[in-house]
């Protein structure tokens, strides 16, 4: 064989053993396990909904929403949403005592039940404890509080339009509640009517800290004019919310008796278990003035007799008024 031939073969040879050597590379590669998803990114299944890793979801006991800002005058304090808005406060005294007992959620009584609590005016733990606090229709006002480490057990998010998008613990409410809530934003919006929540529920931490924060600002005897102690707060109830027009006006604020959701509430609300839970010119039974926003759950059959007297839940249970026992 020539030299030049000898080259040759020897260069073919060279070529097919270097192409077969690129070609296991490349089957290689092709059979390698691709990298796993970084843990809670998103990969179109599971439950963390698409959520950024590394962020931190809201908290549905947080108190976000709830700061009082500047030297404003909080509204009521009691039940309303948002605790920075300028209103007049309700010019009620201190409770003196309450009833001993909280009424039967499904019973009316024929009258009221147990004695007077009777502390002094300034006497706080003379306010009567509720025995029942996880009854819907229990009575929380002035002289009747929770018991300090009483959480509703059964709280979820109703699904309906809020004022904010946050899932909070102020967008909670009990489940029955809820599931009202959700039939009742329906039917209005049947009639062309388009409400939206303001605020829902409050824990006895939240409440204790804006209360205690008004008293460092205000004043004791003044606080107590238009903020709740922690306990008498019916948003601490899980059945109550404060609701406004989907346009977020007058939310919380007198204007909003004036509005056209203010008067589907009034005429439609009990049908769906809920009374307007401080009427109007009922300031002296029920220790808070005209809040027409203010929406307590209490089930059907009570709303709607409490809604055709056009009382109260005080006087439903024949109970002391607010301003009967000072």
């Amino acid at each position: 064989m020539g030299r030049g031939k000898f080259l040759m073969l020897v260069a073919l040879a060279a070529a097919v053993v270097l192409g077969s050597y690129a070609v296991l590379e490349r089957k290689g590669a092709v059979t390698e396990t691709p990298p796993m998803l970084a843990e809670g990114a998103e990969d179109g299944g599971g439950e963390s909904g698409g959520q950024v890793v590394g962020q931190t979801p809201d908290e549905p006991n947080g108190e976000q929403g709830e700061e009082p800002t500047g030297s404003q005058t909080p509204e009521d304090g009691t039940d309303s949403s948002n605790e920075s808005e300028v209103t007049t406060p309700p010019s009620t005294d201190k409770p003196a005592g309450g009833e001993a007992t909280t009424p039967p959620a499904t019973e009316k009584p024929s009258d009221s039940k147990g004695g007077q609590a009777g502390g002094a005016k300034g006497d706080d733990e003379a306010i009567a404890v509720i025995g029942q606090p996880e009854s819907l229709a229990a009575l929380v006002n002035p002289l009747n509080r929770l018991p300090d480490e009483y959480v509703p057990s059964d709280l979820v998010y109703p699904e309906v339009r809020f004022i904010f998008k946050e899932k909070i613990e102020k967008r909670m409410m009990r489940k029955e509640a809820a599931e009202a809530l959700e039939n009742l934003f329906a039917g209005a919006e049947k009639d062309d009517i388009y409400l939206a929540g303001v605020s829902a529920y409050r824990s006895h931490k939240t409440q204790k800290a804006l209360f205690e924060r008004y008293v460092k600002r205000d004043g004791y005897e003044k606080a107590r004019t238009y903020s709740a102690l922690p306990g008498t707060s019916e948003h601490e109830t899980g059945l109550a919310v404060d609701v406004t027009s989907s346009d977020g006006k007058c939310a919380a604020a007198d204007c909003f008796g004036d509005t056209k959701e203010a008067a589907w509430l009034k005429k439609n609300a009990a049908d769906y278990g809920f009374i307007i839970r401080y009427p109007e010119g009922k300031q002296d039974i029920t220790g808070y003035q005209y809040e027409p926003w203010h929406l307590r759950y209490v089930g059907a059959d009570i709303a709607v007799e409490i809604a055709a007297d056009d009382s109260t839940l005080e006087e439903y249970y024949n109970a002391v008024p607010v301003s009967g026992a000072n």
